[in-house]
């Protein structure tokens, strides 16, 4: 099977469901901005020092980005959608857990912090900011088309868990956090 099919060489793709749109539209700008964090989680987990504890925690991660790229390249009205894997509360909850347990591990947090001061936590700043853009352009999405709220939630969730791990790498390799003093 080719990979290319020559049919978006006019800057049209297909939804799943088989509606061409733009590939400015809305839907592709939510979607392969997660699709973008998916890969910049890939790069965080096959970073040299991250935890080994963490693997099933990424992996998971992409999983859920998977499901929520899915769900967003699939109209709302295609037969499909009904079948295919959904994002549920647990996974929220899931990121939750985590936060705390890896806040627990860390000093108070009592300023706003710069990125930076070790690779490692500069790449989940990376992961968090794209996080970021991409519950940016769903909750863009959502005013024009249903989004499942748990989408929103959990992605919000998961920049706090990145922030959280930029901590947590800056402790576990004794590096100062870059307090913002303005």
């Amino acid at each position: 099977m080719k990979i290319y099919t020559k049919t978006g060489d006019s800057g049209t793709t297909s939804l799943v469901g088989g509606t061409r749109v733009s590939k400015d539209d809305i839907r592709l700008e939510a979607y392969g901005t997660v699709d973008e964090l998916s890969a910049f989680v890939a790069v965080l987990q096959d970073s040299e020092g991250i935890d080994d504890s963490h693997l099933p925690e990424f992996d998971r991660i992409q999983v859920n980005l998977l499901v929520i790229e899915s769900l967003l390249a699939t109209e709302n009205d295609c037969e499909y959608k009904k079948n295919m894997p959904q994002l549920h509360e647990e996974e929220v909850d899931r990121l939750e857990r985590w936060i705390d347990e890896l806040t627990d591990s860390l000093p108070p947090l009592r300023n706003l912090v710069i990125p930076g001061s070790h690779i490692l936590s500069s790449k989940c700043h990376l992961c968090r900011t794209v996080c970021r853009r991409a519950e940016r352009r769903i909750i863009g999405l959502s005013r024009q088309y249903p989004v499942n709220e748990v989408i929103m939630k959990y992605l919000n969730r998961l920049s706090d868990t990145f922030f959280v791990l930029s901590r947590y790498y800056l402790n576990k390799f004794n590096k100062e956090e870059k307090p913002w003093k303005p």
